[in-house]
Order: C-alpha cells, then sequence, then structure tokens
C-alpha cells in the first residue's frame, strides 16, 4: 500500500509541477501497478477506433475516441460516453498514443466533476525514436506492459 501511495503522490507532484488541471499525470508503469492494486481504478484508451484496430488494445481499457478517424474531429459525445461507462468518483486514467490527447480528456473529464483523473504521459506507443518510429522508445508498448494487436 505504500508504493501506491507513493505513485499516486509522484504523479500528483508531477501535475502540479506541470501545471496540470487534473490530479496527477502517470508513467504507463505507475499506471499498470495502480490498475493491478486499485481494482475499481479504470483505464480509458482515448485513440481511434482505427488505431486501435490497427495499432492495438490494453486488455480491459475501456475505448471511447476523444477525436474521430480520418478527420480527427473531436467527439461531441466523449463526456456523455464517458459518464455511461464509469463512475466520477473511481480513479480514470487516460490514455492515447503519446499523452496529448489524454491530457485533454483528462482535463475535460475534471472539469465535468470527475475526481481523480490521470494522465498517462508518453501514451500507447510513446515517442518517435531516432528513425521516426513510434512503440520503441517508450510509452505502454515499449515498457512490455499488456497489450494486443487485432
Amino acid at each position: 500500500m505504500e508504493k501506491i501511495t507513493q505513485i499516486l503522490n509522484t504523479a500528483k507532484q508531477r501535475a502540479k509541477d506541470m501545471k496540470l488541471s487534473y490530479a496527477g499525470a502517470l508513467l504507463p508503469e505507475e499506471a499498470h501497478e495502480l490498475l493491478q492494486a486499485k481494482p475499481t481504478s479504470k483505464l480509458v484508451d482515448v485513440r481511434t477506433r482505427a488505431e486501435c484496430d490497427w495499432v492495438g488494445r490494453v486488455p480491459n481499457a475501456i475505448e471511447i475516441e476523444w477525436q474521430s478517424y480520418p478527420n480527427m474531429q473531436r467527439n461531441e459525445r466523449f463526456l456523455v460516453q464517458l459518464e455511461q461507462s464509469i463512475s466520477k468518483q473511481v480513479p480514470v486514467f487516460f490514455i492515447c498514443r503519446s499523452g496529448g490527447r489524454s491530457g485533454a480528456a483528462a482535463a475535460a473529464a475534471t472539469q465535468a466533476g470527475y475526481t481523480e483523473c490521470y494522465n498517462v504521459l508518453e501514451g500507447f506507443e510513446g515517442d518517435k525514436d531516432e528513425a521516426g518510429h513510434r512503440g520503441l522508445k517508450n510509452g505502454w508498448q515499449a515498457k512490455k506492459l499488456p497489450w494486443s494487436q487485432s
């Protein structure tokens, strides 16, 4: 339990240091550890359906697009879909490709009354490496956390 408290405190301090409007910012391995230790917590994958289908999925993640492929228009029903899927009182970890959209989703959910929103820094694929490829340098995939490909 002490390690979980330490992870949450570190995530909250990161958010404060980064001047974020939501509860915290987690590294992928921290998010995974919290999901294992806190069964009420939820991972929300905000990538497009195409990204989930073509790149890969995190088992048991709730998939709610922040933007829709191919035009990348904002999903105007995002908060409605989130409220239909998850209680506002549970810890919610948002993940996207590299951390940008998930940060916006965490901010929107916080503004909508969710009490514990966290962004998963680095995202599912992470930053591009020197050759311009994702999934190798950092992020959920590179950390070899659970995922599957269709």
